[in-house]
């Protein structure tokens, strides 16, 4: 919004704090919810396995293992030295760590490859402490005078529905992994999960930063076996924490981190399991679902896409037992997505 289309971070920051507050109504009014169980089984199980993709292929990108190339838009990195060669050190380390079943296998990977970083010249130490910033020029900083303008309105859509629907993937793909979804399809206490969402990106924008979602890395606290709020709650301390040694975790590199990444995004494409792939009604729309997450780089866009050819192609072909009204509604909110 800033760099692209050039508004200003104060522009930015109200479209966030709109957004929050809307999140807000949606959720007491249950809708969210409501969106979570109109998708149809097999798009939440593609929904966790195409986040699985995504996250590896992010932590592919962040260690230089797979880079940008012109002539084929991306290709295998130079992995004979550098961040990559350190990337693949750290993923035969935390593999073999998992295989062994060691407990913090993920952690204590991260932990030896950036020290395995520092004789590589790759981990660059600058102290290891620091007095947290200041947020007084970021704090409450709203630009009120545009708030009823067509460009904002624009903007809060924007950001509303890209942020519900990687929201909605993440927390169905992250429960899918955990086990969590009931046999009925639905997810226990996902309205709270919600509000905390829609609570947490108000509070940001208010705070100065950009839109709180719940993140795909996330996925990580449950393959090490989190599965209750006491995983966030800690998490949420250690990253209290950090502010005071912010020198110590930047000197992390995204070679050391990105094994993880890399070793959750298997955990998470387990879930395809689960899909029936001899049925086509089911498996052609979870495979759009999940190849083209990380291909368009969009969690919202994989779910978006899905549940389109699922409503498509089951209708088309006479199965109107397999649609609900839910369904038809959203896919048509979908289409209207790409027309607006």
């Amino acid at each position: 919004m800033c760099l692209t289309l050039g508004y200003s971070w104060q522009f930015a920051l109200t479209a966030v704090l709109l957004e929050g507050l809307i999140f807000i109504l949606l959720t007491a009014t249950n809708l969210r919810e409501k969106i979570v169980d109109a998708l149809p089984m097999s798009i939440k199980n593609a929904i966790g396995a195409g986040i699985g993709l995504f996250i590896a292929f992010i932590g592919l990108q962040n260690a230089g293992i797979i880079i940008r190339n012109d002539a084929t838009l991306i290709s295998l990195g130079h992995i004979t030295s550098g961040p990559a060669l350190l990337g693949l050190i750290g993923l035969l380390i935390t593999s073999i760590l998992l295989v062994k079943k060691v407990k913090g296998a993920l952690l204590i990977g991260i932990l030896l490859t950036t020290l395995i970083g520092i004789p590589m010249g790759i981990t660059q130490m600058n102290g290891l402490f620091s007095a947290p910033p200041s947020i007084k020029p970021l704090f409450m900083q709203f630009e009120w005078r545009h708030i009823f303008t067509k460009e904002m309105v624009i903007v809060v859509f924007t950001f509303l529905f890209v942020d519900m629907f990687d929201t909605i993937g993440t927390l169905v793909g992250v429960t899918t992994k955990a086990g969590m979804i009931r046999e009925d399809g639905k997810i226990p206490h996902l309205k709270q999960a919600f509000l905390v969402d829609a609570v947490g990106t108000t509070a940001g924008a208010m705070l100065g930063t950009s839109t709180i979602t719940t993140f795909v890395e996330s996925a990580s606290g449950v393959g090490e076996g989190g599965r209750s709020g006491l995983t966030a709650f800690v998490t949420a301390l250690c990253f209290l924490v950090s502010l005071f040694f912010a020198p110590f975790f930047l000197a992390v590199p995204g070679a050391a981190t990105a094994p993880v990444l890399i070793l959750v995004g298997l955990m998470m494409v387990s879930a395809v399991q689960k899909i029936d792939f001899s049925d086509y009604s089911e498996s052609i729309p979870a495979f759009i679902c999940v190849i083209f997450m990380p291909l368009a780089y969009s969690i919202s866009d994989g779910i978006v896409l899905g549940l389109i050819s699922y409503v498509l192609i089951n209708m088309i072909c006479g199965n109107f037992k397999k649609l609900t009204p839910g369904m038809l509604i959203l896919a048509a909110i979908f289409v209207l997505k790409f027309f607006v």
